[in-house]
């Protein structure tokens, strides 16, 4: 069985697992708190981005 770590905190991820898109991708978080604080990293990262345009 292939054991998969938390995108965010690098947890082994459980049955209960939550998917988020990240740029066109899906990567999977242990709990509610990983996933938002992954969209609060790339919604920051996207502003950064859009700022230097």
């Amino acid at each position: 069985m292939k054991k998969t770590t938390c995108a965010a905190c690098d947890c082994e991820l459980g049955p209960e697992t939550v998917t988020v898109k990240l740029g066109g991708n899906a990567v999977e978080v242990c709990c509610e708190e990983c996933a938002k604080a992954l969209n609060e990293a790339d919604a920051a990262t996207s502003a950064a981005l859009s700022d230097k345009e």
